[in-house]
């Protein structure tokens, strides 16, 4: 069963958030944050609706980055074999059984740190085949030209994922080959092109709640709310930076209780923002992303594996989704421009300076 229902939208979308503000929904009780965030998704989402998308590795390995968290860096050793470029033909034969198994949206990564002029034109093969199909087309290909993004635009694409992953001030100790304004500046290239920004961060790289503070300071202040906020949770593979890394995690790692209150102040802070509930699912105990879904992420990759890792699966989710009474839900294109709608609710947090 699919849902597609325009809702009544009554919350005003802010760019103004201070860290205190965020960091003071942080510190609610749990039980009143979720039931603060689960009010505003009302206002602007179908309930008990969560979109379905689904994740395609185009190009696999080989990536001059050094992203502490990606396998599929060339400086680690993490056994991931090279893949070239799929063909175009048997990227769209994917896409057809991904439509076939109730995806809504399909998504393309490929490990580049930005792709040459060439690979972008096979890509915008890709993008024009999936939006034959009737399916939402979401790339993340590596940074941007202002070009290269308004011809992803003219092919059809419907977003672009280009992920923060954490604060700025914790960045440098996860990605030293890429600053922090660079993807920042693609970001820019994205909007500026008229595509939708798919954006958001990992949590449990060891870094702290004020990291997760910023990192959603950094989302909910942009020109324009990212219309996608993926919420990760680490997936630790071995050879990896930080799967050598040895956190704390009794003082930096994160839980399933604070992944649940991340999730919640995204949604609040982002009300008219799709949040998905990405990496680590497989993980996850089916009471813990129920409690990810009643804070308000309404969107999760389904099938049986991500870019590398691997997911939660097709069967178990269908399972999932029967269990807590969840239908499918894929937007249509008004539904979409209708979270943008104007409004106010009042959101009630503790009195915290700056």
């Amino acid at each position: 069963m699919t849902l597609s229902t325009t809702t009544t939208t009554t919350t005003t979308p802010r760019h103004d958030w201070t860290t205190a503000e965020i960091a003071a929904l942080f510190e609610l009780p749990l039980l009143e944050l979720v039931f603060q965030a689960q009010q505003v998704h009302r206002e602007r989402f179908p309930k008990n609706a969560v979109q379905r998308a689904q994740l395609l590795s185009i190009k696999t390995g080989g990536c001059s980055e050094d992203c502490g968290y990606c396998p599929q860096s060339a400086r680690y050793d993490t056994g991931l074999e090279r893949e070239k470029l799929m063909p175009v033909d048997e990227v769209l034969a994917e896409a057809m059984k991904a439509k076939a198994n109730g995806a809504s949206r399909y998504c393309l990564g490929a490990a580049w740190r930005s792709p040459k002029d060439r690979d972008v034109d096979a890509v915008c093969e890709m993008v024009k085949g999936i939006k034959g199909l009737g399916m939402e087309a979401c790339v993340t290909l590596g940074m941007l030209t202002a070009e290269q993004a308004q011809r992803l635009k003219a092919a059809g694409l419907d977003y672009y994922n280009h992920n923060i992953d954490t604060s700025p001030e914790y960045y440098p100790e996860i990605i030293t080959t890429r600053t922090y304004d660079d993807r920042l500046q693609t970001l820019q290239h994205v909007r500026d092109a008229g595509v939708n920004v798919c954006c958001g961060g990992i949590v449990g790289m060891g870094e702290t709640r004020a990291d997760r503070v910023s990192m959603l300071k950094t989302l909910a202040t942009l020109p324009e709310h990212p219309d996608s906020v993926p919420i990760n949770m680490l997936v630790k593979v071995k050879g990896t930076k930080l799967a050598l890394r040895q956190i704390d995690e009794e003082k930096d790692g994160v839980d399933g209780i604070e992944l649940v209150r991340t999730v919640a102040v995204a949604r609040i802070v982002m009300p008219a923002t799709v949040v998905r509930l990405s990496a680590g699912r497989e993980q996850m105990s089916d009471e813990l992303q129920a409690l990810c879904f009643m804070a308000g992420a309404n969107s999760v990759f389904w099938g049986e594996k991500l870019l590398t890792t691997k997911n939660n699966g097709a069967s178990r989710d269908e399972r999932l989704f029967a269990k807590l009474g969840l239908v499918a839900w894929e937007p249509s294109a008004p539904e979409r421009d209708a979270h943008a709608a104007c409004g106010h609710v009042q959101i009630d947090a503790p009195a915290a300076a700056e």
